[in-house]
This record gives C-alpha cells, sequence and structure tokens, in this order.
C-alpha cells in the first residue's frame, strides 16, 4: 500500500523540475527538486512506492524527459491523473514510470488513502475504503517496458539474449 501525493489541474513541467536545473543530470540530486514548484517539503515525505495523483492535464508544458525522471527517481511507482500531456505520457513509459488516467479514481481518493496497484490484472484498489476500480490493463509490450525499468533497459536487456 501506498501513500499518495495529490496535486491539481494542469501540473506542468517547469513545477515538476524546474528549468534551472535541467542541466542537472544525475537523478539522485534533481529528486531534492521535483515538485518544489508547488510542494517545497516533497522530497522530504515521498517514500519509495508512494502514488502521484493529480487533476487534469498533468506533465504540460515542454517535452523534457526530466520530468518523468525525476518523479521515478523520487520514489513514486505510479502517477494517476484524471489526463496527461502526451508527451509526458509517453516520455513516462520510455522511462518506466506507469501512470493511469482516471478520473474516478482522483475525484474519489483522499490524502490519507492507502491505494494498492495490480498492473497485470488491471485493478486499483483503495485499501482504506474498501473499494477496487478497474482500469485498462497495459499492452504487453508497454508491461515490458515498465519492469525492465524504460527503453534502454529493455533494448540492453533484448541485446543479451
Amino acid at each position: 500500500m501506498s501513500k499518495l501525493h495529490i496535486y491539481g489541474d494542469h501540473i506542468d513541467t517547469d513545477i515538476i523540475i524546474p528549468a534551472h536545473y535541467l542541466n542537472v543530470h544525475d537523478p539522485e540530486e534533481l529528486k531534492k527538486h521535483c515538485m518544489e514548484g508547488v510542494d517545497e517539503a516533497f522530497d522530504q515525505r515521498v517514500s519509495i512506492g508512494d502514488i502521484m495523483i493529480a487533476g487534469e492535464n498533468f506533465g504540460c508544458g515542454s517535452s523534457r524527459e526530466h520530468a518523468p525522471v525525476v518523479i521515478k527517481a523520487s520514489g513514486i511507482s505510479c502517477v494517476i491523473a484524471k489526463s496527461f500531456a502526451r508527451i509526458f505520457f509517453r516520455n513516462a513509459f520510455n522511462i518506466g514510470l506507469p501512470v493511469i488516467e482516471s478520473s474516478e479514481i482522483v475525484d474519489e481518493v483522499s490524502p490519507d488513502d492507502k491505494l494498492s496497484i495490480d498492473f497485470k490484472s488491471g485493478k486499483v484498489i483503495n485499501e482504506t475504503k474498501n473499494k477496487s476500480y478497474t482500469i485498462p490493463k497495459f499492452p504487453d509490450f508497454m508491461m515490458a517496458l515498465i519492469e525492465a525499468g524504460g527503453v534502454i533497459p529493455y533494448i540492453k536487456e533484448a541485446d543479451n539474449v
């Protein structure tokens, strides 16, 4: 079960990771600045396996891959939003960060709720409220990307076969 970090609509890539950190390429350094535009204490509260919840148009703005990289590096296991900017959505899968679009889940969760996610069965369970949600199962190739940790590890793994 995971702790939730809840944000609103139109969280853009500058909020996720401010542009003046784009010359930093070390995910460990970057994660110290994740979400600092709206939540200065995020890096101190986040734990491995936590889930980020957001409203409409999450990840809008520039196409920088730093945004999903820093979210994943911070320990977030999944982002659930009402909708995603298309480029963020694809970049997230490219680096192995699962994202789920679900207005129902976003509208019904509370900050203290604990969620568990089973991507293979297509289920999100709100353990606190004893409620289950069905989500579309990821296609096999997208699950393979997530399990490998992203496109680069997936390709490296395939080259070793």
